[in-house]
């Protein structure tokens, strides 16, 4: 009787020490999967950004290109170096859509795919290959930057922030682009564009 009292003290000992064992491992497991899951959207966050900054300098491109080469402002350089300027910061803002690319969820990706075709669209008429009024060229700014809000909208949820981006309180700023030199060529004041 003795020696079985034994017995089933040591398989309890070995019964403990073997669930320890997988316990162990298995938060050890799970700790690994978390600091992976944190190191990839640290670097989907970083992707994300970069991606939107460059989109915005390259608006920054177009517009300075468009409104030289449609005489609404003036600049010492040549037509021909802002079209170079537009080159490269086109070239910076597809290696940025790349990362977002091999980085991104489905959601995210498609999202990226709109904010390059209206930036595409923005840079056809900014360069003069696709002629527009200047009413064309605010709509296709209000496109873009409802493109971008989208984007926006997607990244968050790909990396887990809470909140939105996109509502009625974000659509309900403008964004102040210079008045038309048609029709408000008489008012001062900048016109307010819905770019939500």
């Amino acid at each position: 009787m003795e020696a079985l009292t034994q017995l089933v003290t040591i398989a309890a000992v070995l019964l403990g020490a073997l669930t320890t064992y997988a316990t162990n491992q298995l938060a050890e497991r799970s700790k690994r999967r978390e600091a992976r899951r944190v190191r990839w959207d640290e670097k989907k966050f970083d992707a994300y950004a970069d991606y939107i900054s460059k989109v915005r300098a390259t608006i920054s491109a177009n517009v300075v290109l468009y409104e030289v080469r449609e005489g609404i402002r003036t600049m010492p350089r040549s037509e021909q170096d802002l079209r170079l300027d537009l080159t490269e910061a086109g070239r910076v803002q597809a290696i940025a859509f790349e990362r977002v690319m091999l980085l991104a969820g489905d959601a995210v990706i498609e999202a990226a795919h709109t904010v390059q075709e209206a930036m595409a669209a923005c840079g056809w008429q900014a360069q003069g290959t696709v002629e527009g009024t200047l009413d064309k060229w605010r709509e296709l700014h209000s496109a873009t930057f409802r493109a971008i809000n989208h984007f926006h909208e997607q990244a968050r949820v790909d990396l887990g922030v809470s909140g939105r981006f996109e509502g009625e309180q974000h659509s309900a700023r403008g964004l102040l682009i210079p008045a038309s030199r048609n029709a408000e060529a008489s008012t001062s004041n900048p016109q307010s564009v819905d770019h939500g």
